[in-house]
């Protein structure tokens, strides 16, 4: 019995062509842990969708992806000096943020990263004078920029990036491919008309692979149901049952991602007043399990073990059956399925 991702497979590859109708020269991203799917099946997608070019985080991933895509290789981690070489073939293309990084790769294809409003990596306006020399010893594939996802100053995503491809263009540096990232279709069609020479190419994780949330379901089997009575001691810690119910063990626990979150950045009141209750919730040891069973989510009884939880579900509810399957809210880029189902 296991934690198993549920996929219905008609709606997500009819998203996928959704999507890439609404992104001429769509470039997959597959990093991570392929964004709750594995690298093997998203190349494989990437693959039936047609696409030339996949781009993977980083140079390990590239080196495990090479076998499953016979296109090229965008790896969007930038190089560095003195980094630990990986052996690639030529149609790996690798991203550089620094005038160093493109002397570094002679003879390489390269796509040179410009540092954009999130500051993160990427070449300056300075840079530009110096980048003439660099290029004659690489392949160039482009430049690309990577935005942010929120614009809280109200600024406009497209005006920075004309605002890059004027600065290129002032430089006189080749601007045939743009690569770019978190711009929605209207935006890119925007760019795409005022620099009708340049091929914009969305770089696309997220909004491919996960788009569409009611393609895709996490479902853990009950393995065991234990029948408690309040005040009666259990688990790792021998803590009291607060009340009659069910200790329920599911498939699903720390090695899958189960209690694991990330950061969130938070916006508003309310969300800021929840997380401050959960906060409060969590020192009594009240931590809300991301399994659902009679309509409600679940509280974890303790914390999450290695391979499965224990919930405790109160005698009021539905008793669950060894073999029941309990819909799991987890986030696809922690989580790791034991098994994957399409339907």
């Amino acid at each position: 019995m296991a934690l198993t991702l549920y996929v219905d497979t008609a709606r997500w590859r009819a998203h996928h062509k959704h999507v890439q109708e609404q992104f001429p020269g769509l470039v997959p991203v597959c990093k991570g842990n392929g964004y709750g799917f594995g690298h093997e099946r998203l190349a494989e997608e990437a693959t039936r969708l047609g696409s030339d070019v996949l781009a993977v985080g980083t140079t390990y991933e590239a080196a495990r992806i090479k076998d499953f895509f016979g296109g090229d290789l965008l790896v969007l981690t930038p190089y560095r000096r003195g980094e630990e070489p990986v052996p690639l073939p030529d149609r790996v293309v690798r991203s550089v943020s620094s005038v160093d990084g493109v002397y570094g790769l002679v003879g390489a294809r390269v796509v040179i990263e410009v540092m954009s409003s999130m500051k993160r990596h990427g070449i300056s306006e300075q840079d530009l004078p110096q980048l003439h020399a660099a290029i004659e010893n690489v392949r160039l594939e482009g430049f690309a920029i990577h935005l942010p996802l929120d614009r809280t100053d109200g600024s406009d995503a497209v005006e920075e990036v004309i605002g890059w491809m004027d600065r290129l263009r002032a430089a006189r540096l080749p601007l045939h491919t743009m690569f770019v990232s978190h711009l929605k279709a209207d935006e890119l069609a925007r760019l795409q008309q005022q620099f009708p020479q340049t091929r914009f190419r969305a770089r696309i994780g997220t909004r491919l692979w996960l788009g569409d949330h009611e393609a895709t379901e996490y479902r853990g089997a009950v393995l065991d149901v234990t029948r408690v009575a309040k005040g009666e001691r259990f688990g790792y810690r021998q803590q009291k049952a607060a009340s009659d119910g069910f200790l329920v063990v599911v498939a699903g626990g720390t090695s899958h991602g189960v209690g694991l979150e990330a950061p969130k950045a938070l916006h508003g009141v309310m969300p800021r007043a929840k997380g401050v209750a959960r906060a409060g919730l969590a020192t009594v040891n009240r931590n809300l399990a991301p399994f659902v069973w009679g309509g409600k989510q679940r509280w974890f009884a303790e914390p999450p073990h290695m391979q499965v939880s224990i919930l405790f579900v109160p005698s009021d509810a539905p008793e669950p059956k060894v073999g029941d399957e309990l819909v799991a809210h987890l986030r696809h880029t922690t989580t790791q399925f034991d098994r994957i189902l399409d339907r």
